[in-house]
């Protein structure tokens, strides 16, 4: 068990429960437990929580015990609750459920859903020579022991010469190889960040970054992105950094996620000059910076700015190439790479050498993969941004140059209750407040246009239709979310 959640906190998580498709055909203890069952989905709601007990869960929703009684027997019997009497109710999930990339819990039989909770593309027709070929390098190998902390020399110097060329001179001594960026973000939190320090994140921002700094115990303050083209407002970011000093800022200046925004040069000029005189160190997630579309022409990077080793910068070849590959780096000053190299040996010791292998080879043939990679993109994201406009006119939806995501301002607050009715129809969505910390973001949804352009034009149908359900419940409006502070 994790804990407990009270009838108003559960409450609030609910939301609108009642106003889900298909209401006035169900009754309401069936669309109760439909709506813990979708908050289970999405991740909002913990697996080994214990619920409120009914009379608690009613006298906060305002409705019969009888009706919360209903809705736990339901979900008793679908497997996503255990109770025992004289102890409460805990969550959990049907034993044909799997964790899904997005780290959400999904069915084992979904192979008919269309997947935009996931922001990633499948693997380039490249990969499987450079596989062969990283085979066939493998035997030099094999005389050692395999383990090499900081990844193999050639790949070391790969990732380098690939900074180098965007105008940030750098060796195989500042390259660490890390399991995919995920793992780079966790090794560099495990070295430069205390359990309970203060860290400052964009908001919105990547779900995963919020879960590895919630595994610290981060104290957590965020910049608010605007929904325009602009994104960061400079004055107010810089203000953050002055005011509240925090020890670590996790920023996505290159094609932010979910948003898409870049960050131009001068902004990220003054980020760092203002962090280094506030003692904070910047972690720069670099994941979609082989992603320009449009010849979008991009800013000198980051650390470029950096004369006093604040800025660690971490990336991989999930995005551009295949997230099965998990291959993944920081770049920071040589001294700080022998010390993440130190704090991993008590984590994996080393990524795989065959997998580094591939990425050598991948990366040899970057110009030709990415330029496919790019085209590909543009193509989708022009698909996608021709459905939504046709089939849901009243989003709003600034075009990104680069990336892979789209961030749609929805009309209205029904991002959670809309992603919970898509999963009815085949379409699994990542809500808007997967994005943040408080349960805010309700008129927000992250849209990928990774998949093929049938497959997305297809789910903008799927997604229309039950939106238009929505308004047709005809329940009480929705109300602004409240704002946690």
């Amino acid at each position: 068990m994790t804990g407990q959640v009270r009838g108003v906190q559960l409450a609030r998580l609910l939301g609108q429960w009642h106003a889900l498709p298909g209401r006035r055909r169900s009754p309401d203890y069936a669309a109760l437990a439909g709506a813990v069952r979708g908050l289970l989905a999405d991740g909002r709601l913990p697996l080994g929580v214990r619920l409120p007990a009914e009379r608690e869960l009613a006298e906060a929703l305002r409705i019969s015990r009888t009706t919360v009684t209903a809705a736990y027997r339901q979900l008793r019997e679908t497997g996503h609750l255990a109770s025992r009497r004289g102890a409460g109710s805990w969550t959990m999930l049907p034993g044909n459920h799997r964790v899904a990339s997005t780290g959400l819990w999904t069915p084992l039989d979904d192979r008919e859903m269309i997947d935009l909770g996931v922001a990633a593309l499948a693997a380039p027709p490249q990969l499987l020579a450079a596989a062969r070929a990283a085979a066939e390098d493998l035997p030099r190998y094999l005389g050692g022991a395999g383990y090499h902390p900081t990844g193999i020399i050639e790949l070391r110097e790969a990732v380098a010469d690939g900074y180098t060329e965007r105008g940030l001179p750098t060796s195989a001594d500042q390259i660490m190889v890390t399991s995919g960026t995920q793992h780079a973000l966790d090794l560099v939190l495990r070295l430069a960040l205390a359990p309970g320090g203060s860290v400052l994140v964009e908001s919105p921002t990547y779900p995963n970054a919020l879960a590895a700094l919630a595994g610290r115990r981060a104290r957590i303050t965020t910049h608010g992105l605007a929904a325009d083209a602009g994104g960061w407002e400079s004055d107010l970011l810089l203000g953050s950094l002055r005011q509240t000093r925090p020890k670590l800022a996790y920023l996505i200046p290159e094609f932010q996620n979910p948003t898409g925004h870049l960050m131009p040069a001068s902004l990220r000029e003054r980020v760092v000059a203002a962090a280094h005189a506030v003692g904070t160190d910047l972690v720069i997630d670099e994941s979609f910076v082989d992603l320009p579309l449009d010849g979008t022409e991009l800013p000198p990077p980051t650390a470029t700015f950096d004369r006093h080793s604040r800025v660690i910068s971490i990336g991989g070849m999930s995005k551009p190439y295949w997230g099965g590959l998990r291959i993944g780096w920081v770049r920071a000053s040589a001294p700080q790479v022998q010390r993440l190299a130190a704090v991993r040996v008590g984590v994996d010791m080393a990524s795989p050498v065959l997998d580094q292998l591939v990425a050598v080879h991948l990366l040899a043939d970057a110009k030709a993969i990415v330029a496919d990679r790019r085209t590909q993109l543009a193509a989708q994201r022009d698909a996608l941004l021709g459905a939504l406009a046709h089939r849901l006119p009243d989003w709003r939806v600034t075009v990104p140059r680069g990336g892979v995501t789209l961030w749609a301002e929805l009309d209205g607050p029904v991002s959670s209750a809309l992603a919970r009715a898509a999963e009815e129809v085949g379409v699994r969505l990542a809500p808007g407040p997967r994005f943040g910390l408080d349960g805010t973001l309700e008129r927000f949804l992250r849209l990928p246009f990774t998949l093929p352009a049938a497959d997305l034009v297809e789910a903008v149908g799927r997604i229309a239709a039950v939106r238009y359900d929505l308004d047709r419940t005809g329940r009480q409006r929705w109300r602004e979310p409240a704002v946690i502070a």
